[in-house]
């Protein structure tokens, strides 16, 4: 290639990677970064990002100088002349991208192992995942359970994982960690908050027909905070020395699923349960023994319209009966609530 074409191939080379860095840059892609392993991913994301950059800015030159300078004219139907191939060219562009795709696979192994260090002071937390809820346990506080995630900030929570029915994704996008929950396995992941406030964790994995509301609440908040409220949960599990039906409801995520007033829960998975005596009539049975059978065989009974998908709910005895009596009570109430 003449001096000439080169330097015009490299300018427009140049002005297409102007316009592509712009649009990479100054629009906001990304959300707010709140955890310490966002820093390692998004360095990798903008280390590919500029080699992506850089290699179509390049093909796009070359096309469209080439475009331009050798179009065939209207009136010419003739072949063009025939051009042996270039060695030293073919072996440059074969090395060069074995060069970017090897840097590509350092950085990335770096930044993961970085990401899967965890310090010897950290936060335990088993995650919990079904069709179409998720649940959290803290080991480190005894029987402490919850329906929605709660970390303390600046301190590194391990989460251990695993899914009950089907494949499922772990995914807060602030986080920039995702893994998936795979049953039979046990999957774990790292995430150190760096900014307190609420977050969403979303499934990243297509579960099934309540997929797309298979959405949790993630809360940070201070060291101190979290020790109240894990204090105060603990204390709320156990009222007056019985188990509370409605802290079960949530802990075992039955909000994920169906509509109930008495806690709040409007989602449309199951059928709803403020209609649990009408149910109970179809299915002929006394309305207590119906809830009793639902929770641990759901089987038995599947309302028209509501596929089965409830894995059955091996409870203890003081919590389903807990649970049994929130139900009923709250359906023969019908009265709305709020958790």
């Amino acid at each position: 290639m003449r001096r000439g074409a080169a330097l015009r191939v490299i300018v427009i080379a140049l002005l297409v990677a102007a316009i592509v860095t712009a649009v990479a840059i100054f629009i906001p892609w990304l959300p707010d970064q709140a955890s310490s392993e966002a820093d390692e991913i998004d360095f990798v994301f903008w280390f590919v990002t500029a080699i992506c950059v850089g290699v179509f800015a390049v093909v796009a030159g070359i096309s469209i100088y080439a475009g331009i300078k050798f179009r065939a004219r209207p009136d010419d139907d003739s072949d063009g002349p025939p051009v042996h191939g270039h060695t030293g060219l073919e072996i440059l562009w074969t090395a060069i991208p074995a060069v970017l795709v090897t840097a590509i696979a350092i950085v990335s192994t770096i930044a993961l192992a970085r990401n899967d260090s965890l310090p010897d002071e950290h936060l335990r937390v088993h995650v919990i995942a079904q069709q179409f809820t998720w649940r959290f346990e803290y080991p480190d506080h005894g029987e402490l359970r919850s329906a929605t995630l709660r970390l303390p900030v600046g301190r590194a929570a391990h989460l251990t994982m695993e899914a009950r029915d089907v494949i499922h994704s772990f995914y807060v996008p602030e986080f920039r960690q995702k893994r998936d929950v795979v049953p039979g396995e046990v999957t774990n992941l790292i995430i150190t908050p760096t900014k307190t406030g609420d977050y969403t964790i979303q499934c990243a994995e297509l579960c099934g027909l309540g997929h797309a509301a298979m959405l949790q609440k993630v809360e940070v908040v201070e060291q101190t905070a979290f020790d109240e409220w894990a204090e105060g949960r603990a204390e709320e599990m156990e009222e007056g020395g019985e188990v509370s039906g409605q802290a079960i409801f949530a802990e075992q995520g039955c909000g994920g699923c169906h509509t109930f007033g008495p806690a709040g829960s409007t989602a449309e998975q199951g059928p709803p349960l403020d209609n649990l005596p009408e149910l109970a009539d179809r299915a002929g049975e006394p309305l207590d023994q119906f809830i009793r059978e639902s929770i641990v065989n759901p089987d038995a009974y599947v309302e028209r319209g509501y596929p089965n998908v409830m894995p059955p709910f091996d409870l203890p005895d003081e919590q389903l009966d807990a649970l049994v009596e929130f139900l009923s009570g709250g359906a023969a109430e019908g009265g709305d609530g709020e958790l």
